[in-house]
């Protein structure tokens, strides 16, 4: 299972990292690309993260922070979806699917952790 818990960080890092790349080739605007390059910072900082989290299945502080990071940027990528008016975009999809499986371990982390 620790596998797959750092297999959805490392997908969620590598998403970050082509996000960045893309957008340097995507936009023109400087307050559109500096935006595009912040979203994936963030999405590499949940990668991260979710990696500590794997490292530290006792940890329920740490589960906490990469449930509720997890959980907003969740909330980002629907909201995304509809303001481009297409929120079923494959690329949107995965990176959802990879966030959700981030944020159920994040609650086995929570709920299995020992102590407060």
């Amino acid at each position: 299972m620790v596998w797959l818990d750092r297999s959805f960080s490392g997908l969620l890092i590598l998403a970050g990292i082509v996000h960045a790349v893309d957008s340097f080739h995507y936009y023109s605007d400087e307050l559109t690309l500096l935006w595009s390059v912040c979203a994936s910072l963030f999405i590499i900082l949940i990668g991260v993260i979710g990696l500590m989290r794997a490292s530290r299945p006792g940890d329920r502080a740490l589960g906490w922070i990469c449930l509720v990071s997890g959980l907003a940027w969740i909330v980002v990528a629907v909201w995304f979806g509809q303001v481009t008016g297409d929120p079923t975009r494959i690329h949107l999809l995965i990176v959802i699917a990879v966030t959700l499986g981030m944020c159920v371990f994040s609650v086995r982390t929570i709920v299995l952790a020992k102590g407060s």
